[in-house]
């Protein structure tokens, strides 16, 4: 296993809700990142960021850790969840509201 899978591995399992995004919370680089974490913001969760951006080994290796080609990527409580447009759709049907709380997150 790479630093990088290791450490993605690590974060993973460590953060109740963990967003792998470009750019920060406080400033999202890319508009799909922008809109999970509004998501996000409007669940009323705690969720940590990690900035892809800052770490081109991090970048590829979330992609092969997730088998999922693209950025953004949310994780709750060690799950996948999915991309921008998962999260929104999620959002919008209630079933991120009934994932967060089979967490304990809510």
């Amino acid at each position: 296993m790479s630093d990088a899978t290791t450490r993605i591995k690590d974060l993973v399992e460590q953060t109740p809700v963990l967003l792998f995004m470009k750019g920060t919370r406080s400033f999202p680089q890319c508009g799909f990142s922008a809109k999970v974490v509004d998501v996000l913001k409007r669940e009323g969760v705690t969720f940590e960021t990690v900035n892809v951006l800052a770490d081109p080994a991090v970048r590829d290796g979330i992609k092969a850790f997730s088998n999922w080609p693209t950025i953004p990527q949310l994780y709750i409580k060690g799950k996948f969840i999915g991309g921008c447009d998962i999260v929104s759709e999620m959002a919008a049907t209630g079933e991120l509201d009934k994932e967060l709380l089979a967490a304990g997150l809510k």
